[in-house]
This record gives C-alpha cells, sequence and structure tokens, in this order.
C-alpha cells in the first residue's frame, strides 16, 4: 500500500495499491468514495441522487479492491495518472460543461478565498455576478483596481464582481488583491477553466440572480492599462455591464448565447489533467514529474494560455518573458484561438441590446 493524491474538484489522499497492468491505483471499497466522490451501490456507481449503471461490474474489480481509472471510465470521467509520482487527476463531468455552454446554467463551484475559506458560488445567489477569471502570471492582475471600482459602482445596484485567480496558491495572488474588498478566489486546480471552458485570462461571466449564464466567456478588461497591446477597451464592456444590472439590458439574446462558446476538445480535457498533475508535483516539489506533465498539456492544448502560459512558472520560465512573447505572437498569427466571445467593440462583435 502507498499513499496516493487524486484530484477531482477536491484534494483527496488515500492509500492505494499500484496496478501495473492498468497503471492506475487499487482502494478498499469503504475508500472510493473518499477517492472519488463515488460509491458502488446495487443501482450502480452513485454519487448525491445520480446513479449510473455498470455494464460490467466484474470489470472494476482486482481481487477485492476496485480500480480506481474503470471506476472513473465507468462514469465517464477521463482521467491521468502518474503511478511513479502516486498522482491520478479526474476530469469533471463533462455534462456540467455542456449546461453552462448550451443551457447556460453556471455550474456550482467552490473555491478558497486568500484567507483559505471556501465560497461556493451560491453565497452570492439573488444577485448578478460579474466572474472575472485573471491570474498573477497576466498582465490582467493589475485590472483588479478597475473591477473593484466597478464592483464598488454597481453593488447597491445588485452587481457583486468576483474575481477568480487562476493560480497556484494564495501567496502568487496576495500582492495584486491589496486593499481590495470585493471577493477574490483563488482556483489551483483550474477547475474554473473546465467547467466554463475557459482558455485564456481575462474572460468574465456574466451570471444573474437565478445562476444562469446571461452572457457567455467574453475577453473583457477591467482597465485601459494594456490598451495599446490588446487593441481593446476596457469602457464599451462596463457600459453593457451597467445597462444590465441597472436596466435588464443583454446585448445578445439566450439563443444567441446559448453554444456562443465551443466546448473543449478531449485533448483540451486531458491537457488540464497533465496540468493538474504538474500543479500537485510542483508543490510536491518534484520537478521531473512536474515538467513532464507541463509539457505534455502543453502539446495538447498548444492554444490554451490557462495551460501553456500558467505551465511557464512551475518549470522556471519567465510567462512576460521573450518566450512567452514569441510564443504569443504566433498564436496571434493564428487569429487568437480561444474559447470566448471577443471584447465588446472588437472586429465581428455588434452589441443587440435585449432586455430581459
Amino acid at each position: 500500500m502507498r499513499h496516493i493524491t487524486v484530484i477531482t474538484d477536491r484534494v483527496a489522499r488515500v492509500d492505494a495499491v499500484v496496478d501495473p497492468d492498468r497503471g492506475s491505483f487499487l482502494v478498499d471499497p469503504a475508500d472510493l468514495h473518499g477517492a472519488l466522490g463515488w460509491e458502488l451501490k446495487p443501482a450502480g456507481l452513485c454519487r448525491d441522487d445520480t446513479c449510473v449503471r455498470v455494464r460490467d461490474p466484474n470489470a472494476l474489480w482486482v481481487d477485492h479492491r476496485l480500480c480506481l481509472s474503470s471506476v472513473a471510465d465507468a462514469v465517464g470521467q477521463p482521467v491521468v495518472v502518474d503511478v511513479d509520482a502516486g498522482i491520478m487527476a479526474v476530469a469533471l463531468p463533462a455534462e456540467l460543461r455542456r449546461r453552462a455552454l448550451a443551457d447556460l446554467v453556471a455550474p456550482p463551484f467552490i473555491l478558497p478565498d486568500l484567507d483559505g475559506v471556501e465560497h461556493p458560488l451560491s453565497e452570492w445567489a439573488g444577485r448578478k455576478k460579474l466572474l472575472v477569471a485573471f491570474s498573477s502570471w497576466c498582465g490582467c492582475r493589475y485590472d483588479l483596481p478597475g473591477w473593484q471600482e466597478l464592483h464598488d459602482e454597481l453593488s447597491g445596484d445588485g452587481l457583486t464582481v468576483i474575481a477568480v485567480a487562476i493560480d497556484q496558491s494564495a501567496d502568487d495572488v496576495r500582492p495584486f488583491a491589496a486593499g481590495l474588498t470585493m471577493p477574490v478566489l483563488y482556483d489551483p486546480h483550474h477547475l474554473l477553466t473546465e467547467l466554463f471552458a475557459i482558455s485564456n485570462v481575462p474572460t468574465v461571466v456574466w451570471i444573474d440572480e437565478d445562476d444562469r449564464i446571461a452572457r457567455p466567456n467574453g475577453e473583457a478588461f477591467g482597465s485601459d492599462l494594456f490598451a495599446e497591446f490588446t487593441g481593446a477597451d476596457s469602457a464599451p464592456h462596463k457600459e453593457l455591464v451597467r445597462r444590465w444590472v441597472r436596466d435588464g439590458e443583454l446585448p445578445m439574446g439566450r439563443d444567441e448565447a446559448r453554444n456562443a462558446v465551443a466546448d473543449l476538445s478531449d485533448e483540451e480535457v486531458l491537457a488540464r489533467l497533465h496540468f493538474r498533475i504538474a500543479a500537485e508535483a510542483h508543490r510536491q516539489g518534484d520537478v521531473r514529474t512536474t515538467r513532464a506533465h507541463v509539457l505534455r498539456a502543453g502539446e495538447l492544448a498548444p492554444d490554451d494560455l490557462t495551460v501553456w502560459r500558467a505551465g511557464m512558472p512551475l518549470i522556471g520560465e519567465d510567462p512576460f518573458g521573450q518566450g512567452f512573447l514569441d510564443r504569443y505572437d504566433a498564436w496571434r498569427a493564428k487569429g487568437s484561438p480561444a474559447h470566448s466571445m471577443p471584447s465588446v467593440g472588437a472586429a465581428g462583435f455588434g452589441p443587440r441590446p435585449v432586455t430581459i
């Protein structure tokens, strides 16, 4: 038996046996729920009120233990396993992302603030929410005061700006959040990028009082500090937010908003799993494993900055250096492919107000 780390929407540490034939880990049945959140019952694999029928329950077992990869496969959740490092990453249910992109239902999540206190999205139920994904490895870290100003301006009208850092630790974010009073959370395992299909920052999602997505992932900025570099001004988007909050006016209808952002590919999902293993290995001081999975993640998702740029600091590369600029220029030359709508006012985006 050895102690392993399993990363799903949380981090679990359980005792397991290595199965070299399947390249996975075997756990006692009593530890399955702690590892993956599922339980094996007569009805199948169950989690909360959901049960998935298993066609061949015997395929889950090796002797008297359950194979974690086989269980994840049975419920349709891809996995990446590093047996040597003792780390396994499991994808989130794809249905959550489909509902966000196609049904415009914001997936629930729980993330910590910079003091380690966990906050569910439901904490702000009944208010309009601006979910702002940013990072310490992006110049958008300097946009936070601009988002704070918008939060202060519209808080009394029912808006909360929630900034979420796609970052390793609270210490990475703390210097840029000093003095802010709006909620600032951080996402060390990049759950948000998988749930909402985010592939670059800054990305902003509008979520209404009933936790429905009012405007899907879109590039937006809290200030004009880098407007010359990005070619996008912050004012047009902020004005649309004001009209949404105060007048109930949306820049697009629900039919237009549905599937406005493309789903992640299978490769992009796997890239996030490799990144999670890299991030966990980095926390454990395992340089070799970190580098191997950062590089593999970048190969699988070469156009996803939340993968390859976020991985640069983990392997000692400068996310603001010439290496980044060269790769960024190549990305721009390909048309800046990203899972988001362009900045308001950018070519091809024409606001069409809709009152709700």
